[in-house]
């Protein structure tokens, strides 16, 4: 559906060159903060909620990471965005900050891996890939650093990557609670790279892929709550 011509027009920008950066109109600058800011107190809560229920210490390090992860994510993209719609004309702090925004997707990518990889019983592969994900995200990071807004669809290439290859590693697990809520979330995010590359053709794209996003944390992080933590350690015997 074109949205040109329409009265929902004025709550979108036009449509940029894969060069440049989508600028969002004052209503999406709004509804970008909102969408992802409204989830940093709950991501923080629930954070602190499984580090309470933590049987040990590995469990207490793995809740730590992932609350890290999940909070950083939501705290950093509210930032940006909020840089981005009130001091943009400050162009250096506000690529720094959009630098930040992109690396600490692949530490969330990560850090929601994390819980899985490291209380959960799995195949021969899980050992090397508990820390083969934190390599990825360190040189997705550097990638970020050095060749920012380079190659777009390079950089959403590299983020699908890292999102799959992982999960492969969790179908080895004999326990498969759990398998259902991760295929979900997954549905979801990947729903949501379908509004990200809409900027400029679908008002409030970039807010309604922050939505999708919140919705496939809000998944996963229920899967983790409920068969790695509420349920207690007995579910949880990995090798270390």
């Amino acid at each position: 559906m074109d949205f040109r011509n329409t009265k929902y027009e004025r709550f979108m920008n036009s449509r940029v060159p894969s060069s440049k950066r989508y600028q969002p109109t004052e209503y999406e600058h709004a509804a970008n903060c909102a969408t992802h800011g409204f989830w940093i107190i709950p991501s923080i809560m629930g954070s602190s909620l499984l580090y309470l229920l933590s049987d040990d210490k590995w469990e207490s390090i793995t809740a730590w990471l992932y609350g890290t992860g999940l909070s950083g994510l939501f705290i950093m993209s509210t930032m940006f965005h909020t840089v981005s719609w009130k001091k943009s004309h400050l162009q250096i702090v506000e690529q720094c900050f959009h630098m930040c925004d992109r690396m600490v997707i692949y530490f969330f990518i990560a850090a929601s891996y994390a819980p899985w990889l490291n209380l959960r019983e799995l195949g021969p592969w899980a050992a090397h890939m508990r820390w083969l994900v934190w390599i990825m995200a360190c040189v997705g990071s550097a990638y970020v650093f050095f060749f920012h807004e380079k190659n777009k669809i390079l950089d959403l290439t590299c983020y699908t990557v890292m999102g799959a290859v992982p999960a492969f590693v969790l179908l080895s697990m004999p326990n498969r609670e759990g398998v259902l809520e991760l295929s979900m979330g997954g549905v979801f995010y990947c729903l949501g790279v379908v509004f990200f590359k809409s900027d400029g053709l679908v008002p409030f794209a970039h807010a309604i892929w922050h939505i999708f996003v919140a919705i496939g944390a809000a998944i996963h992080y229920y899967a983790i709550w409920r068969y790695l933590y509420a349920t207690g350690s007995s579910h949880v015997k990995s090798s270390r």
